[in-house]
Order: structure tokens, then sequence, then C-alpha cells
């Protein structure tokens, strides 16, 4: 991947190929985005911006064919991208994915509105059989409710994967940028992300609370979650090179995840909402806070 970011950073030619191909591949947005935001971390906005264009092309074409995740994907990540290059901040950056996945699930369900419909159908015909007894025990409120909840819960889903890969491309473009140009600077940036009370307090409020302010607001449950999971994941990240136990419990973890998300991903979430309590790594005393960091030191 090194020698991608490399070839990324030769010439503005070079990085439009890349940006331009992967944006054009189904799926495959992310690295354009990543691409493209390694360039904008680096240079900044106003020299990216014609491999911006480039990278968007493709994305529009496959909007105009209905599919609009690779133009959300990219707009979304050079968002966060240009947030973290000005601000540093990983926490701000985090918080700001929850906004931004808001208005990616407002955009999808209105673009996969008759899908999202037709899936609900097919899962109300078969909740009786999936849920068995329980179902027979719910009310004819409940019922209708639970029916309700469905393409909204969906929703949000597909919004919180697409939330998720901008992240990673961010992390992506991050991490190429620091590998370029200050190896091991976002090891320590990473390991250092912790996010504050202030911040952690409204996630988990959006998590737990949110089917409260309207049915349409459960979307922001599994939105809320994401930033809380890669705290988690620095955490563990933090942790582990603190106490310098190896690769071996971040491969154990990372396969984990793989293997058991419903029992990890929960984990992550918790431990990231007690470190921002309890600071585990001693980040407070140390004064060590990735949001100074930039990528490069």
């Amino acid at each position: 991947m090194r020698k991608l970011a490399e070839f990324i950073m030769r010439g503005r030619m070079q990085a439009i190929v890349v940006v331009a191909l992967a944006s054009a591949v189904p799926m495959m947005f992310w690295l354009s985005a990543a691409a493209v935001s390694l360039v904008l971390l680096r240079r900044g906005l106003t020299d990216a911006l014609s491999v911006i264009v480039w990278a968007l092309l493709p994305a529009i074409v496959w909007a105009f064919f209905d599919d609009p995740r690779p133009l959300l994907g990219l707009l979304g990540t050079l968002g966060m991208a240009q947030l973290l290059r000005v601000t540093g901040s990983w926490s701000k950056t985090l918080l700001a994915s929850v906004l931004i996945a808001v208005f990616f699930a407002w955009v999808l369900g209105v673009a996969f509105a008759q899908p999202l419909a037709d899936l609900a159908l097919e899962l109300n015909s078969i909740m009786p059989k999936m849920l068995a007894e329980l179902y027979e025990q719910l009310s004819a409120e409940d019922r209708l409710l639970l029916q309700s909840l469905i393409v909204p819960v969906l929703t949000g889903l597909m919004a919180a994967v697409l939330q998720i890969l901008c992240v990673l491309s961010v992390i992506l473009a991050r991490y190429w940028q620091a590998a370029l140009y200050n190896p091991g600077g976002f090891a320590q940036e990473f390991q250092a992300l912790r996010i504050p009370p202030v911040i952690v307090f409204p996630l988990v409020f959006g998590m737990l609370f949110a089917s409260s302010l309207g049915i349409q607001a459960v979307m922001l449950t599994p939105l809320c979650s994401v930033p809380l999971l890669f705290a988690g994941l620095a955490v563990v990240h933090g942790l582990i090179a603190k106490y310098r136990s190896g690769n071996f419990w971040l491969i154990g973890l990372y396969i984990g995840m793989v293997l058991f998300t419903q029992l990890i991903y929960p984990f992550l979430v918790v431990l990231a909402i007690i470190d921002s309590i309890f600071d585990f790594r001693g980040l407070r005393s140390q004064k060590n806070d990735s949001d100074a960091a930039n990528g490069e030191r």
C-alpha cells in the first residue's frame, strides 16, 4: 500500500489516474476517497481540487444510475479529511462523521425507498417465524410499532456502513501521510485518540434514547456508535503499545471482530465510554493528545 501512496504523491497526473479508476470501479470508491484525501491532507484543498474533480466525475455517473453511495462516500470522506487537516482533532472528526451520516441516511432513504420498503415487507412476513413465541406475546400496537421501525433501522444500518467506510478511508489516508512523511506518527496519533466526555455523553444519548425522539430517529443508534467503535479500537491499540503486549492481541481482536461482531462491537463501544471517564492510558497526565498531532510530528 505504501507503493500506491508513493505513486499517488508522485504527481498530479498519477493521483488523477488512481482516483478516477478507483471511483469508476464498483465498490472501490473507498480507495478513491482515501487517495484524494491523502492529497488533500498533504497539499491542502486548493491544490487538491483538480484531483477531487476527477474523483467526483465517475461518482456522479454512478449517482445518475441510481447509486449515490460512491458520491456520498467521496464527499463524506473529503469533508472529514478537511476537518482533520484544519483542526488536527480525531474526536471532532469522528463527531462530524455522525452529522455526515445523518445526511447519508436521508439521501439513502430517498434513493432506496422502494427496495427498503420491499425488504421491510419480506421481513414482516418472516418475523413471526423468527421471533416465534415472543412475537405472539406482543400486542397489536407493539407489532405495528415493530414493523414501522424496520425501514428506519435498515436505513440507519446502510448509512452506518457508509460512515465506517468513510472513516476507514480517512484513516488510510492519514496512515499513508505518516508513512511517507512521518514514519510512526500515525501509530502515536491513533493510540492517543480519546473522545472527551462532553462528546461521549451525547453519543450515548443518541444510541440509547433516539427512539424517544420519533420513529425516524431510530437510525441514530448505529450512527452514534461508530465514533465510539473507533475510539474503542484506539484504546486497545494504546494499551497494547503501553504495556508492549505484542501484535498477537491485535490480530486476535480483528479476527474476533470478523467472527464475533455482535460481541466485539458493543465491547469496544463500552470500552470507549469507560475510557472517556477513567482514562485508562493516562492521556490527561501525559498531555499527549493526538488531536494536536496533525499526522506529522
